[in-house]
């Protein structure tokens, strides 16, 4: 487990995942307009691995984090 010095906080991961990643997923899953769960939760699955492997969150961060309320 390694330390990270600033890691980005769940809210901003949040932030920029509702910005960022999740209109890539409702243009490519739910042109129907019913939200895909399991594409979005997928989606924020990469998104904190991607995070964590490029040291911007912690281990802990990603084994911990919950996912977003979009994902609800």
């Amino acid at each position: 487990m390694r330390d990270i010095d600033n890691p980005m906080l769940w809210q901003d991961a949040v932030d920029e995942f509702t910005n960022l990643i999740l209109p890539i997923v409702q243009r490519t899953y739910e042109q129907d307009g019913i939200p895909d769960g399991p594409a979005r939760c997928e989606a924020w699955n990469n998104w904190t691995d991607s995070l964590c492997k490029s040291g911007i969150i912690s281990d802990w961060q990603y084994e911990n984090w919950s996912h977003p309320p979009c994902n609800d």
